[in-house]
């Protein structure tokens, strides 16, 4: 499965993120539903990771956690 590559600013630098269709599918929902940007919502998402941890699976986890609570 080919990724798809975004990119925008993070804190004021241009970073990209590359993640599988399905996980963009979520993401973009979630800023629809909620009426937010993209970049506002990986900020949050970066500023709650541990540094350690990529950010790109860090908005992997993000979306499935999104989707389990939505299951329950």
């Amino acid at each position: 499965m080919a990724l798809i590559k975004r990119s925008l600013s993070l804190h004021g630098h241009r970073t990209s993120i590359a993640l599988e269709p399905e996980f963009w599918d979520v993401v973009d929902g979630y800023i629809s539903s909620e009426k937010r940007s993209l970049a506002g919502l990986i900020a949050e998402i970066d500023d709650n990771r541990d540094p350690d941890d990529p950010l790109s699976s860090a908005v992997r986890v993000w979306a499935l956690k999104r989707v389990q609570s939505a299951a329950t």
